[in-house]
């Protein structure tokens, strides 16, 4: 594996450990009458710049936001988007397009 790989999966897990330990801070505020809490806005942000699947495991490890249909579609969708973003990324520093 080159430097850039390793470069992409260390920021893609870094990003997705803060965006698991942000719905775990956050369930825990919700457990408690606390008025300051995360807001969806900023777990979405989170998600789109490559926390999806942290966000997504921690919405079912710890059932937070589960019966919010927007998070259950677009968290997912969120995923692909990072996925294939990184992909590209990845091609164009490589100059190696399949496309």
């Amino acid at each position: 594996m080159d430097d850039h790989m390793l470069l992409l999966i260390g920021f893609f897990i870094f990003m997705n450990s803060i965006a698991f330990l942000i719905m775990w801070f956050d369930k825990s505020r919700a457990r408690k009458i606390v008025t300051q809490r995360i807001s969806e806005g900023m777990m979405f942000f989170i998600a789109v710049v490559f926390g999806g699947v942290g966000i997504y495991i921690g919405m079912y490890l710890f059932r937070h936001k589960t019966k919010k249909w927007y998070f259950i579609v677009g968290i997912p969708f969120i995923i692909v988007q990072n996925i294939a973003f990184l992909l590209f990324i990845y091609c164009l520093v490589n100059n190696n397009f399949i496309l």
